[in-house]
């Protein structure tokens, strides 16, 4: 269940409530693609830097270690350690990107694994009778992800079949909750809007999904080659025909100037392994800026990565420790600047809405962006 608590323009602050607790929005999904944050960060740490929804991936864990092991083991959340909200993505983006190896048809998409090379088939009932024994809170609908720019009759037709689609996965997902043996009874789904950078066929198709009451709405097929004003425009075009009884989700993105302009156009829920992957390349994200620790200027820097940040790595090391971490390739020295990029996202979302709360949305948004996205 969705509560929205207060606009400030288009801006939301709601409550997301799950079977496995509640989510305060906006919020980041933290991606844990395997079940696990690349870096050696567990689920215990996810708490630590205040992650509220943990994102794992159908296609990923489908291959390994197999989703009836994971059923075996009683689930993601027993699996994993994680008592707080798990959405699985449909493994659609997965399977697309792997545009030489697959063949898409009505039924669904046959596809090589990128681990041994072996055939697999996946569609609609597919995907969700994997999520299904993964047992997530959310389950995302299997859609067709089309890299943009899109031919424009291509993107039409793939639209209607996303539609059919969904609709065979609200069948089944219906079908997999009635049964008495199903990991979670009570696991949401989430329809995904298509449509590339053609406002009008993203509006059509908006509008049809919306007609089946689901659990929530996503935007995919964004940021995959297009211009961040054709992001902006289209989540403008898509945001008024969405429910605002339910949450919303901008899939795959972003930075965090992205997700601040996102967060203004209405959107409740953003996924990315940008802070994650950038964080184990020393790239690392602070109030003063982005910051590259492998510059040679970090060497002897006593400082934390970022002097106005509690996370555990800022709490006791600094940024010539880490360095050195990162070049000699020890573990440690992602384990710790992952930590901080993290922390450094779920403390914007948490800013984000505090500023929602007290009615300065605009006002704070006008200021993070003056360093958020500078490179020092």
């Amino acid at each position: 269940m969705y509560e929205l608590l207060k606009n400030e323009a288009a801006a939301r602050r709601g409550r997301f409530t799950t079977v496995h607790g509640t989510v305060e929005t906006p919020a980041f999904m933290n991606v844990a693609t395997a079940a696990a944050i690349k870096g050696a960060v567990s689920t215990e740490d996810l708490k630590t830097v205040g992650c509220q929804v943990m994102l794992c991936n159908t296609y990923h864990l489908h291959l390994r270690p197999g989703d009836s092991v994971v059923r075996e083991m009683g689930g993601l959340h027993k699996f994993s350690n994680w008592d707080r909200p798990i959405l699985t993505d449909s493994g659609g983006f997965q399977v697309f990107s792997l545009a030489s190896l697959r063949k898409i048809k009505e039924e669904g998409v046959t596809f090589n694994s990128h681990i041994d090379g072996h055939r697999i088939f996946m569609g609609p009932e597919e995907s969700m009778q994997i999520q299904s024994n993964l047992g997530s809170t959310i389950a995302m609908a299997f859609d067709e992800c089309i890299e943009n720019p899109a031919e424009r009759g291509y993107v039409a037709e793939s639209c209607k079949r996303t539609y059919r689609w969904l609709c065979r996965c609200k069948k089944e997902m219906a079908r997999l909750n009635s049964l008495e043996s199903t990991v979670n009874p009570h696991q949401m789904l989430f329809g995904i809007n298509q449509g590339s950078t053609y406002a009008d066929i993203r509006i059509d198709h908006m509008k049809r999904i919306a007609e089946l009451d689901l659990n929530g709405y996503a935007i995919g097929g964004l940021a995959v080659g297009e211009t961040a004003d054709e992001m902006y425009h289209i989540i403008e075009a898509v945001e008024p025909f969405m429910p605002k009884d339910k949450p919303r989700y901008l899939m795959g993105v972003g930075t965090p100037t992205n997700i601040l302009e996102a967060v203004e156009r209405g959107v409740d829920l953003f996924d990315c392994v940008m802070p994650s992957r950038n964080a184990r390349h020393g790239h690392l994200f602070t109030s003063l800026g982005i910051i590259n620790l492998n510059n040679k200027k970090y060497e002897t820097d006593s400082l934390p990565i970022d002097p106005n940040c509690d996370c555990p790595a800022c709490r006791k090391y600094s940024r010539a420790y880490i360095r050195h971490l990162l070049k000699a390739g020890e573990m440690l020295g992602m384990r710790l600047a992952v930590l901080h990029n993290l922390h450094f996202y779920n403390d914007l979302m948490y800013k984000i809405r505090a500023a929602l709360d007290e009615g300065r949305f605009a006002e704070f948004k006008k200021e993070a962006l003056k360093t958020i996205g500078k490179r020092i």
